[in-house]
């Protein structure tokens, strides 16, 4: 409690001596270069940029020590990988956040050289061809037929879930991220992990 008061405490001190010179009240835009822990403290019960690196590290951390990895590695070949989109099953905006996380996922398979990676935009097209009557929009439910029609031997995606609970003390988020690669002829789950964090807004008093 006394670290997230500090911290609070620090960042806008921060924030507003060194350029609020005649106004200290008046907010001021910085670079991230320039105030030294500027991402660390929590400013929402959104996902943020540490809760996404967290994020990703754990659920990478474990793909590349699983069996699955070790199979890819063993074999070689380099299958081809699509990446879904990720479903958002809570009551938090957080659908830009989640698209962070997927296109570093992305990042990271494309440089682990275990796989290849369909390009976002051709996926873009292959899911705007098979649900043109729906408007071009992802449908879970359709998954293994895009994969099919790209070509694509595996392909990755995930949902992210919460538990939102209010006392009068505070309110806590708690995310559970699941990411999975699904085999896309036969849809068996090939590899998954669950991820978790806690964001939490507590009263002072």
């Amino acid at each position: 409690m006394k670290n997230a008061r500090f911290l609070g405490f620090a960042l806008a001190s921060t924030l507003l001596v060194p350029f609020g010179a005649g106004c200290s009240s008046d907010p001021v835009f910085v670079r991230g270069s320039e105030v030294e822990g500027l991402d660390d403290p929590p400013m929402s019960t959104g996902i943020d940029k540490r809760d996404m690196e967290q994020l990703l590290h754990e659920n990478m951390k474990h793909l590349v020590a699983s069996s699955f990895a070790k199979s890819l590695a063993d074999a070689g070949d380099k299958p081809t990988l699509a990446i879904f989109p990720m479903l958002n099953e809570t009551s938090q905006h957080i659908d830009s956040q989640l698209q962070a996380v997927l296109s570093d996922a992305e990042t990271f398979m494309v440089n682990s050289e275990l796989v290849t990676v369909v390009s976002r935009e051709r996926q873009n097209q292959m899911i705007a061809e098979v649900e043109r009557q729906n408007g071009g929009h992802f449908d879970p439910n359709h998954a293994a037929q895009y994969g099919r029609q790209l070509g694509a031997k595996y392909y990755m995606t995930g949902k992210v879930y919460t538990s939102d609970e209010r006392t009068a003390g505070g309110r806590r988020v708690q995310y559970f991220m699941f990411m999975q690669v699904i085999e896309t002829e036969t849809s068996a789950v090939r590899w998954q992990n669950k991820a978790a964090f806690t964001k939490a807004l507590l009263n002072q008093d």
